[in-house]
């Protein structure tokens, strides 16, 4: 007896690396999966079909149940259509795993419109966009999950604004998720994972991590960490934690997951307040150049500063 036992899945981003793991995993509990990618590059470019088949024969060779899509999640219409072919094909969408996306690193000032408009439109609109209308369908049930892969970026990053930016999205997406579908007893969850994959190990990847940490825009530690990351097969065991009648009340909360380590991000809390007078009024500028450095920023430190003309020629 599995403890997904009945429920149907629909793992975007399932044709490779993480996606791999959850597809699996989420099946050896019973569940049934349609297993969605375009099996694209790393940076979103090409199709090849073949990686989301490759697991749906994976999961029918150990006894389970499995189909796959390869629609693109960043269409509103083709998201519809994943959707759809969930609930026509095995009744109901019971779990939603949102792992599609792509990595084009650069520069702020180097990146232009398509790389950030290819990134944003995949993560963070094509999470919308498989989510918006699997909430119709879970709306109806009385019930499902939703777990969304969001990651470390989305507190800040260096060399991915496009991709912290819509992980930082998702994240508020989540929360915001299960907010309005708690009461129809839906939830919205996000893991930040950290796993060894094609996406983070590329060796353009590297390359590109090696140059931050040369120019100091990195820590040693960090960039070590990058370099023993652990497997994928790590993640999945979380998202299927999510995913069960366990986890019922757990809702628009993010996890930080990795082999041996779970962790789980604070909630957002203003810290310090100041306030003008009894009744309120408008702050001038003069006091607020006074007060928030000494009340508001006790123990802030820029993290990072501007360099010396030195530094900068470097």
């Amino acid at each position: 007896m599995g403890k997904l036992d009945n429920k149907h899945a629909v793992v975007t981003g399932g044709g490779g690396g993480i996606g791999r793991e959850v597809c699996l995993a989420l099946a050896a509990e019973g569940a049934k999966i349609l297993v969605n990618d375009v099996g694209a590059a790393r940076d979103g470019a090409g199709s090849d079909v073949s990686a989301a088949d490759k697991v749906v024969t994976e999961i029918k060779d150990h006894g389970g149940t499995a189909i796959s899509n390869h629609d693109s999640v960043a269409s509103f219409s083709a998201a519809e259509s994943i959707i759809k072919t969930c609930v026509d094909s095995f009744g109901s969408i019971d779990i939603l795993v949102n792992l599609a996306g792509p990595l084009r690193e650069r520069m702020i000032w180097n990146m232009s419109e398509e790389e950030w408009d290819t990134v944003l439109n995949v993560h963070l609109k094509g999470t919308f966009n498989c989510s918006r209308h699997a909430c119709v369908q879970m709306k109806q049930q009385g019930g499902g999950r939703i777990i969304t892969a969001v990651s470390d970026a989305w507190r800040g990053t260096v060399g991915q604004s496009n991709y912290g930016s819509a992980k930082a999205g998702m994240v508020g997406l989540t929360r915001a998720m299960a907010r309005e579908m708690g009461r129809f007893g839906v939830t919205a969850n996000a893991i930040a994972p950290i796993a060894a994959t094609r996406m983070t190990l590329d060796e353009g990847v590297k390359a590109g991590m090696k140059k931050r940490l040369d120019a100091g825009l990195i820590t040693q530690a960090y960039y070590d960490n990058l370099m023993r990351m652990p497997g994928p097969e790590f993640i999945a065991p979380m998202v299927v934690f999510l995913a069960t009648d366990a986890a019922v009340n757990i809702n628009g909360q993010v996890f930080h997951i990795e082999k041996g380590r779970a962790s789980i991000y604070s909630e957002p809390i203003e810290v310090r307040a100041i306030y003008k007078g009894e009744n309120g009024g408008m702050w001038t500028v003069d006091e607020l150049e006074e007060l928030v450095p000494k009340t508001l920023l006790v123990g802030y430190t820029n993290p990072a500063p501007p360099q010396t003309e030195e530094k900068k020629s470097e």
